[in-house]
């Protein structure tokens, strides 16, 4: 089995963290769930305004959602 790509686990991990459902999460984001799920598996990637959203949605550092940093700050 291929492992994800880094951003994908921590948006994962993070999602669930909040205890939040993928169409929970495209709700809050304004998104689409389909979009969501094609992160997480990587069909695709966000764009940067999406990617600074995530880290002030998070409360997290976009280093550590593209994997350059391990700790959340």
């Amino acid at each position: 089995m291929e492992k994800r790509p880094i951003f994908s686990e921590r948006l994962i991990e993070l999602r669930k963290e909040k205890g939040l459902l993928q169409r929970q999460l495209a709700k809050d984001l304004n998104i689409t769930q389909s979009t969501v799920s094609d992160w997480e598996t990587a069909r695709s990637r966000p764009n940067i305004y999406t990617l600074i959203s995530f880290a002030k949605f998070f409360d997290v550092s976009a280093d550590y959602l593209l994997g350059l940093k391990d700790d959340y700050n």
